[in-house]
């Protein structure tokens, strides 16, 4: 393994491990902590029984995060990358703008319905710690600047209303959409998932006031 460095803040940094038997480590700690955190909430979750779950002694916590919020923090950051559904159009090759936004609209929800607690969870932690609201608010602009790329698209092709801000738009659009996951995921307004998708979809469209490519 790597020699650990002092951090900026004089705690060491923790390393990040380069052996099979390291990696597999630090992933059981951070499905741990998941489970733990899920369990207990994130006041009365202790690191001890993070340690316990993944089977590991307390001392190796350790060797791969500082403190119980190191690991939440990566433990989200995992789970906002698997939410952000990257390369979206290049994985799946569709092109039309309706299957796109549809696509990406379900991917979406999927995952937030999967990962409900521990969104629930964030949301809490983020307003009583600055650190995850500077999370919180960089994980929203990752999806504003995702869409308003795709908005820009759309408006170059003449599939858009240009009179739009492709950024403005995409951080309304996108907050739209996690508003509606949190309420149906988390608080448990009963919406039906396919006309929740639908709905979602229609006002993404008529937002934009999508229309066919000008030939």
């Amino acid at each position: 393994m790597a020699a650990q460095a002092p951090a900026a803040d004089g705690q060491k940094q923790p390393i990040t491990p380069r052996s099979a038997r390291g990696v597999r480590t630090r992933n059981a700690l951070i499905a741990a902590a998941r489970e733990v955190f899920e369990r207990d909430g994130y006041l009365d979750a202790r690191i001890t029984d993070i340690s316990k779950a993944a089977h590991v002694a307390s001392g190796s916590f350790y060797t791969y995060f500082n403190s119980k919020e190191e690991i939440f923090r990566a433990l989200v950051e995992q789970v906002q990358e698997e939410m952000l559904h990257p390369h979206l159009r290049e994985r799946t090759g569709i092109t039309d703008p309706r299957k796109l936004i549809d696509a990406s609209n379900r991917e979406y929800l999927r995952a937030y319905r999967k990962n409900a607690r521990l969104m629930a969870l964030f949301e809490q932690v983020a307003q009583v710690d600055e650190q995850f609201m500077a999370l919180r608010i960089e994980r929203g602009n990752a999806f504003a600047r995702r869409n308003a790329k795709l908005i820009r698209t759309l408006q170059e092709n003449g599939q858009a209303d240009t009179s739009l801000d492709p950024l403005v738009t995409a951080h309304a659009l996108s907050v739209m959409v996690s508003r509606m996951a949190y309420m149906v995921f988390v608080l448990g307004q009963r919406i039906p998932y396919e006309r929740l998708v639908t709905t979602l979809n229609t006002i993404w469209e008529n937002g934009l006031q999508l229309r066919d490519a000008q030939d």
